[in-house]
């Protein structure tokens, strides 16, 4: 089996494909750097997965933080960046249960990170907390 966490972390990956300029290179983790024809590329990672019981009821409520990471290199890297983030918003936001797995999904802070490199770089972090709820002893359901 696997948790609701992991279950929301692929929906993110499968919903953001086709991401404006991005097509497949959507990563769940990368151990290299990326060459300039890799760009823009996205990173999905979770930050955090705060949990709650504050109900009666069996369940526990889940915030869960996911950083999208938009990686470019360009000339322009903020005019290349802007049409990337606006379509993941857009994807990821079109529906807000993520295919029935969470209650909702809330956008947080975006950080901007330039980078020194033959062209310029720049990585756009887009923080959103995705809130839902697994049974008490059951992380997966």
């Amino acid at each position: 089996m696997t948790t609701k966490r992991e279950t929301i972390l692929t929906t993110i990956s499968s919903v953001l494909v086709g991401t404006t300029g991005v097509s497949d290179r959507i990563f769940r983790a990368r151990q290299t750097a990326f060459t300039r024809s890799e760009t823009p590329s996205l990173i999905i990672e979770p930050q955090s997965d705060t949990v709650e019981q504050n109900t009666s009821l069996l369940t526990l409520h889940h915030t869960l933080t996911v950083s999208i990471s938009v990686y470019v290199v360009s000339s322009t890297p903020h005019q290349t960046a802007d049409p990337v983030v606006e379509s993941l918003h857009s994807k990821l936001m079109a529906d807000l249960s993520l295919n029935g797995n969470a209650i909702d999904i809330q956008p947080s802070t975006t950080n901007f990170q330039f980078l020194d490199s033959d062209l310029g770089g720049l990585i756009v972090e887009c923080n959103y907390e995705i809130i839902y709820r697994t049974n008490i002893d059951d992380l997966s359901t």
